[in-house]
């Protein structure tokens, strides 16, 4: 296998690790977790509720397994995940990597509208979400259902991979060309936002919509106390209304945030990410405002891009202030997105070639949700 193109694996070299037996599994992986620069990692059968989360640094997950376990959960026969507890779930796929190859985990966009916390452990690991250089072993989901209790079972994916060889981050002075090249950004009105309009720094910066014009007023949803299971086999099965409070265009222009509760809110850009790179969602900077934007971080290439003819798509927001009330106000610098080079480009481009259900989002809740909640503003 040529192994000469740096960066962030296209699936067509994902499958090829899979024919080597670098990526692993005990069933066979199956087409719908193909992503053009991921791969979705699958539950397995069991899930133990343990005391508390864990880093094994130099253990071996099972041995602090021992140490934390309370019960066993058969995921075929069960399958529910009460929320506020720490559960650690093995995964189907194993990895054998080369020396010269890493990888690196998130939750999958579905994951994170559910307030489903989600972090992969792998053996021996220091960090969260990281894999090392030539990691040889299983890999371990921990869970903590934050605002509701969810039922799921064997085969559910909740976490996406990605696999680097010398993963490569775009440079500001890169990122403006390919801005001038593609356009990242456009408007509510499908507008390109010029490129010296746009702010980069280690990234490319977006803001939150606070005035939701595709949205009927609506600009955002918190998620409410003491909801029923949702089963996350089911699509569209539940009515927004009994999980989610809708959140109005503010008649002072700004809302105060409370904290640890849970809100999902919409940028105000649509973004591209064309498919010679992918891209991820970075953390709040803390010193900018204490409070989380996101908890699912993967934009795969082709994300508001297609082969170049969508007009960008918006992202959806998954936030939790910590600590104090937080205001924020419309068009806030909220997060920012860091590009990555592809190591060539894929053969499949995120949104209509994959059948994803967020290609052309707009504010939206997680699949499973119909939405009864967008009607006329009150005010």
């Amino acid at each position: 296998m040529n192994y000469s193109d740096k960066g962030t694996l296209p699936v067509q070299r994902l499958k090829e690790l899979m024919e080597k037996g670098i990526i692993k599994s005990y069933q066979p992986v199956i087409e719908k977790q193909l992503q053009p620069s991921s791969l979705d990692l699958r539950l397995g059968s069991k899930a133990y509720r343990i005391r508390s989360s864990f880093l094994p640094q130099r253990r071996r997950v099972n041995e602090l397994l021992d140490e934390l376990f309370m019960y066993e959960i058969d995921l075929d026969e069960k399958g529910i995940l009460e929320k506020k507890n720490v559960y650690l779930i093995p995964l189907i796929e194993e990895l054998n990597l080369p020396a010269e190859m890493n990888g690196k985990t998130n939750p999958k966009s579905s994951t994170g509208r559910l307030d489903i916390f989600t972090r992969v452990i792998t053996d021996g690991g220091y960090r969260f979400d990281e894999i090392e250089h030539g990691y040889t072993g299983r890999l371990y989901l921990e869970v903590f259902p934050r605002s509701f209790t969810v039922k799921v079972k064997t085969g559910h994916s909740l976490n996406q991979l990605r696999i680097f060889n010398d993963r490569q981050h775009i440079e500001d002075k890169d990122l403006i060309d390919a801005y001038k090249t593609h356009t990242l950004l456009y408007d509510d009105s499908g507008v390109a936002v010029p490129a010296d309009s746009a702010i980069i720094k280690d990234g490319l910066y977006m803001r939150v919509d606070l005035k939701g014009q595709t949205s009927n007023g609506i600009i955002g949803f918190k998620a409410k106390k003491n909801s029923s299971i949702i089963d996350l086999s089911k699509v569209g099965e539940y009515l927004a209304s009994d999980y989610w409070e809708p959140i109005y265009t503010p008649r002072e222009g700004f809302l105060i945030l409370e904290p640890e509760e849970f809100y999902i809110f919409a940028s105000k850009e649509k973004v591209r990410v064309p498919l010679e790179f992918a891209a991820e969602m970075i953390e709040f900077d803390a010193g900018s405002g204490e409070l989380r934007t996101h908890y699912a971080g993967f934009f795969d290439s082709g994300f508001g891009y297609g082969h170049g003819k969508v007009k960008g798509t918006r992202s959806v927001l998954e936030v939790r202030p910590h600590d104090v009330p937080f205001r924020i106000e419309d068009g806030q610098v909220f997060f920012k997105i860091r590009y990555e080079k592809m190591a060539g480009q894929p053969e499949i481009s995120y949104g209509e070639d994959i059948g994803s259900h967020y290609h052309a989002q707009e504010l939206a809740l997680s699949k499973h949700f119909k939405n009864d909640l967008i009607s006329p503003s009150p005010l």
